[in-house]
């Protein structure tokens, strides 16, 4: 997991759907006041069970203001709400 001014980054390749929650809430609850923006690493190539995973479960996440889609088929960016 890499920090960036304001910024997180998260990898979730290989793992299941459970451990990629898992792991993306406990960065979620590690983020500060100063991060506004996690990115999530989720790849593309072996399917698309983690990016829809990811998708699916943070839509409605009390944390998550809103989830953006960029350019990479691999990354979903969780844009934090100011708590």
């Amino acid at each position: 997991m890499a920090i960036l001014s304001g910024f997180q980054e998260i990898d979730v390749h290989n793992m299941t759907k459970h451990q990629a929650i898992t792991a993306i809430d406990a960065a979620l609850r590690r983020c500060g006041a100063s991060v506004y923006r996690l990115k999530v690493i989720h790849g593309y190539h072996g399917g698309t069970v983690l990016r829809d995973t990811v998708r699916s479960h943070y839509r409605g996440h009390p944390k998550v203001k809103r989830i953006e889609i960029g350019l990479n088929p691999g990354e979903t960016d969780l844009v934090l709400r100011e708590l």
